[in-house]
């Protein structure tokens, strides 16, 4: 894990005790938006479990867990995470969508996309359901 004292790297411009931590030792977030943010830096930090605990309970990746953790791993081993950008954030009761784009580097070389991610409010709880991606800086994606 990261130190606490520093910079988050969902890049809030807030220290990461006082960001996504939290969130990652168990508080819920409050948004669609705050949990798009706390997968970024869970991404960034290598933290697997988070990623799976806060996915959607019927995503099919979850059907092939062992594999799906595995893959996750290796992207986050394999990727710098430079950059998150929350374009747009939409949230009703129960749904919300979350536009962003995410500044990666994959063995020197640019691997930014943009993505319009799904949530699902289940029991309380905000979940990632699924997302479209888009490659590069799309900027033009509404939520």
């Amino acid at each position: 894990m990261m130190d606490s004292d520093l910079k988050c790297p969902c890049n809030s411009g807030k220290l990461y005790s006082d960001c996504c931590a939290p969130l990652h030792r168990g508080k819920e977030p409050g948004s669609a938006a705050a949990l798009m943010r706390s997968r970024y830096s869970a991404y960034a930090l290598n933290n697997v479990d988070y990623i799976v605990r806060t996915t959607h309970p019927r995503n099919p990746a979850l059907s092939h867990l062992s594999a799906w953790k595995q893959e996750i791993l290796n992207f986050s081993l394999n990727t710098d995470f430079l950059d998150l950008e929350i374009l747009d954030s939409k949230e009703q009761k129960d749904h919300a969508t979350v536009v962003f784009i995410a500044h990666l580097e994959q063995n020197g070389r640019d691997a930014t996309f943009t993505e319009r991610s799904y949530f699902s409010k289940v029991d309380g709880r905000w979940f990632y359901v699924n997302g479209d991606a888009y490659p590069g800086e799309e900027r033009n994606v509404k939520a």
